[in-house]
């Protein structure tokens, strides 16, 4: 994974921490991943999440996750658009995760939010992510 995808670089990083069955996991900042890890964090799946600074003074996140009953709180964290083939969806287009169990990450005009909440805002965009 080359970090001309920064975002599925902290997306596989937050699994590679969760089967370590790490608490929390670093990550470089930038807004886009703290735009989803605000979705992830509002849809209950990290306890959240806060902005540090790595010993070589670059701003990083610290992301503080999420397990139930030793079992992570994510199962599946799959990047769905990437810089080499985006993916973009109406807003009648954007896929239901798992019936609805899961979620989506989308990037929209109105901010990133999940596909719920795209949904009710009545728009479509990049599908970032799914999650469940």
């Amino acid at each position: 994974m080359s970090m001309n995808d920064p975002l599925g670089d902290m997306l596989t990083r937050i699994r590679n921490a969760q089967m370590r069955g790490k608490s929390t996991v670093r990550t470089p900042a930038s807004k886009l991943r703290a735009w989803v890890l605000d979705v992830l964090q509002s849809e209950g799946y990290i306890r959240g999440y806060e902005h540090s600074t790595s010993t070589a003074g670059h701003p990083e996140i610290e992301i503080s996750l999420k397990y139930a009953d030793g079992a992570p709180a994510i199962r599946e964290l799959k990047r769905i658009s990437t810089p080499g083939r985006r993916v973009y969806s109406g807003v009648r287009e954007i896929p239901q995760v798992r019936n609805g169990l899961g979620i989506s990450v989308v990037s929209t005009p109105k901010g990133v939010m999940s596909d719920a909440a795209a949904r009710a805002a009545n728009v479509g965009g990049e599908v970032l992510c799914r999650v469940f």
